[in-house]
């Protein structure tokens, strides 16, 4: 009898607690605030934190905004090149908006479906990553040509031009893919392979990045690892630099440096998307100073430390590069192109 009244008791303690984590649930569901009105519920401390990470050292600021920011016209704005004659080019929506080096509007250029990443040659031509597959058009925005699609699971992020190749970074296979000049797919840069010392692409949002540096190398952003690579065209990995920190010169949360562009002397200006920054280094990923911090950018009061791909899903800025040294931000959450230039010496 002792046995059977002990197995009753201990059923009556299962289905009491069982009961109480549901109560607590449904207080915990009713108290739920999904407006986010009542506000994060982390302390103030933490708060200031945030805001302090945001303050950027005006010494270390080395660059200024002339004008106010170029509306770009989109809905949704993607990416950003200059091309010859320093002309600023604009992917979003389904169409690339074209602009003079003072920020008037030249030309609209209709597209197939919607742009993602643009570069754009020497000879004017316009390549432009559309969906699965890359398009050229003339320098009038004619279509010219369509390579071949890369599959349903493609996510072209951007372009780099050389004379030894065309250059396109795939976020949803996670592999860099090499071309030439007729659009025939030639090779294949970063898959991952410890027997080359090829340590792999960590790509944990749309925001995988590339360029042609100075140096003959090919320049990949490996934003999982918060840092750029460095390829050989052949697709031997050399180096790589960069640190993960929310300290300035680091790149900060899950996934950074969501977009970069090479200056004219070689080095690195980078863009990073929660605590926005956008920062130049050295020709050796050495930390020289900063373009323009939260309070630059108009970004204060939207600070978020992304620890998760999941926490920072929407917004990032993309960076391009001007002849005489200008950088050309992309806001894409709020679609306008902010222009920052040199400091003069003394201020």
């Amino acid at each position: 009898m002792e046995k059977a009244y002990g197995k009753i008791n201990g059923g009556w303690i299962v289905v009491v607690l069982v009961i109480a984590a549901v109560a607590a649930g449904i207080v915990s569901v009713l108290r739920f605030d999904a407006t986010g009105k009542s506000g994060s519920g982390l302390s103030d401390e933490f708060n200031y934190n945030l805001a302090k990470l945001a303050a950027v050292d005006p010494a270390l600021i080395l660059y200024e905004e002339p004008g106010p920011p170029l509306q770009t016209g989109f809905r949704q704005s993607r990416a950003l090149a200059i091309g010859t004659g320093g002309r600023v080019y604009v992917a979003g929506d389904r169409a690339l908006g074209v602009f003079s080096p003072t920020g008037a509007p030249e030309m609209l250029i209709e597209l197939s479906g919607e742009p993602r990443c643009l570069a754009i040659a020497d000879d004017g031509k316009i390549y432009v990553g559309v969906g699965d597959h890359v398009e050229v058009l003339t320098t009038q925005g004619q279509p010219a040509a369509s390579w071949a699609s890369l599959g349903d699971e493609a996510v072209l992020t951007s372009i780099a031009i050389s004379p030894d190749g065309i250059f396109v970074a795939d976020a949803g296979h996670r592999i860099v893919l090499r071309y030439d000049a007729a659009g025939t797919l030639v090779g294949h840069i970063g898959e991952k392979d410890p027997d080359k010392n090829v340590p792999g692409f960590v790509i944990p949002s749309p925001h995988f990045d590339l360029a042609v540096s100075r140096d003959g190398l090919l320049r990949v952003a490996n934003p999982g690892r918060n840092r750029i690579d460095a390829y050989t065209f052949d697709g031997d990995f050399e180096f790589a630099w960069g640190e993960r920190s929310v300290g300035i010169k680091g790149f900060c949360g899950c996934c950074n440096p969501v977009s970069f562009s090479i200056l004219p002397d070689g080095g690195f200006v980078t863009a990073e998307k929660g605590l926005d920054r956008v920062k130049i280094y050295n020709s050796d990923g050495g930390f020289v100073g900063v373009v323009a911090g939260p309070a630059q950018l108009g970004k204060e009061g939207q600070i978020k430390v992304c620890n998760t791909p999941e926490e920072c899903q929407g917004g990032g800025l993309d960076v391009a590069v001007a002849p005489d040294g200008r950088v050309y931000v992309l806001d894409v959450t709020n679609n306008v192109i902010r222009v920052f230039q040199k400091k003069e010496a003394g201020r």
